[in-house]
């Protein structure tokens, strides 16, 4: 199947084009020419130069390519995140996901382009105490740092979705390249003794190796599904639990405990409740629906794995 796949030097990217490749699909990454075209050659893909943010040069990469299926999984995410810095950190990201996802599908629609697979977060749900499945909302009141892209996030699921394609809500992304990796921000400060459990650590991750959300849009593509999938580990868990762990895997400090108000003066309104209210999510329906499965189960072996440079 031939491909256009924006995002292809990306963390998921990086291990999602040789994936493609090494399965008989022909894939283009659609790429800035600031982005090293040779980056996606040596992938396994075809560069091919565009701009997702111009809508003429999206429609022409797209008539160049005559693709089969379009692929989004373009973000301009920082490695090293500072939470209250969240709006202007993520602005560029919003965009891709607002207007870069409108220009792929006017592009799909032009030129009779069915499938579309776009990538969206398992983390963004409504708090509440039990796990997420897809039929839940995507947070509606959000802290105001996290406001715009959480709007964003929903206009990019509408648009996805309004053209019967499929949404992949990925969780904590760790694997190479990403904040989690080895030496990522939250990795680091990990080490260092600076990552805190924050007023009790309630939130409960869901995390996804950067293979598996890659092996993911592999499923999709083979896959007459539609609709959005939770793309997670089988081992959702509570910050207050995994913040320790990992730490003494990695023999790190222990981690001190700071209440929600002090840390809010640090982390802003986001970072808190990042550490505090953020709620797990159900991977049943990826797995039954898209036939996936997760190679790496639980982050207790895939995060700390990678860490320690084991897988």
């Amino acid at each position: 199947m031939r491909v256009l796949l924006a995002g292809a030097t990306g963390a998921i990217g990086r291990q999602l084009t040789p994936l493609l490749a090494a399965n008989g699909h022909q894939v283009f990454g659609l790429i800035r020419p600031d982005r090293g075209p040779g980056r996606v050659r040596d992938l396994g893909g075809t560069a091919i130069i565009g701009d997702l943010l111009d809508a003429g040069q999206v429609m022409q990469a797209t008539e160049r390519v005559e693709p089969e299926a379009i692929i989004h999984m373009a973000t301009a995410i920082p490695r090293d995140l500072n939470p209250r810095r969240f709006a202007t950190q993520f602005a560029a990201t919003d965009r891709l996901r607002r207007e870069g996802t409108r220009h792929l599908l006017r592009a799909a629609a032009q030129h009779g382009v069915h499938r579309v697979i776009a990538q969206s977060i398992a983390f963004g749900y409504e708090p509440a105490p039990d796990l997420a499945d897809e039929d839940a909302p995507l947070w509606t009141t959000p802290p105001k740092p996290a406001v715009d892209t959480f709007a964003a996030l929903r206009e990019l699921e509408q648009q996805v979705l309004g053209a019967s394609g499929v949404v992949l809500r990925f969780g904590h992304l760790y694997g190479p390249g990403t904040s989690f990796a080895s030496n990522g921000g939250v990795i680091l400060a990990l080490r260092a003794g600076k990552l805190p459990i924050v007023g009790g650590g309630g939130a409960v991750f869901s995390f996804t190796h950067t293979y598996d959300a890659a092996t993911s849009v592999l499923a999709a593509l083979d896959s007459s599904a539609t609709g959005a999938f939770n793309v997670v580990d089988s081992d959702p868990t509570p910050a207050h639990v995994w913040i320790p762990e990992v730490a003494t895997a990695l023999k790190a400090p222990r981690p001190r405990k700071v209440p929600a108000g002090l840390a809010r003066l640090a982390a802003g309104s986001w970072g808190v409740a990042y550490m505090t209210k953020l709620r797990g999510a159900d991977n049943t329906r990826a797995m039954e629906q898209l036939g996936w499965k997760p190679r790496y189960e639980s982050w207790r072996t895939g995060l700390v794995e990678d860490i320690l440079g084991r897988t």
